[in-house]
């Protein structure tokens, strides 16, 4: 038993567009956590220009979390997309539950007072039509394969 198991890249049928579009969402999902984790202030204030008032300490607290589950993620979509992408469907539709989430809370059920959006709330705008079509190519076989 080793701690990273062989690749089971062979047996994926899919688009290899998939696959790099969730290469690439690893990154676009590194990059914040680690800004969520080590800027000072998460990115809340200067990122996210939120009024974080008498409870900076909570929000700090709350960036970070969210930092270390999104460098989680990414690292666990990086493998997807690098060593074992049969799994590269699934991933995606976790991606379309967790940004039509997002954007549900973030312009439906919990818009931000005083109208300001966080960039990610427009990210999840853009990250849901464009994980349905890379689902769609994911789960349809390659020419020739």
């Amino acid at each position: 038993m080793s701690l990273i198991p062989p690749s089971t890249n062979a047996h994926y049928r899919g688009s290899n567009a998939a696959v790099a579009f969730l290469g690439l969402v690893s990154v676009l999902t590194i990059l914040p956590g680690l800004i969520h984790s080590f800027l000072p202030d998460g990115g809340a204030g200067v990122i996210a220009h939120l009024d974080m008032g008498d409870r900076a300490e909570l929000v700090r607290g709350v960036f970070a979390w969210e930092g270390a589950t999104q460098l989680a993620y990414g690292a666990a979509m990086a493998m997807v997309a690098w060593r074992y992408r049969p799994l590269v469907p699934f991933f995606l539709l976790l991606m379309i539950l967790e940004r039509g989430l997002m954007a549900l809370d973030g312009w439906v059920l919990l818009p931000p007072g005083g109208g300001r959006h966080p960039p990610e709330h427009f990210a999840s705008l853009v990250a849901v039509p464009l994980s349905i079509v890379f689902l769609v190519l994911s789960l349809r076989p390659r020419r020739g394969v």
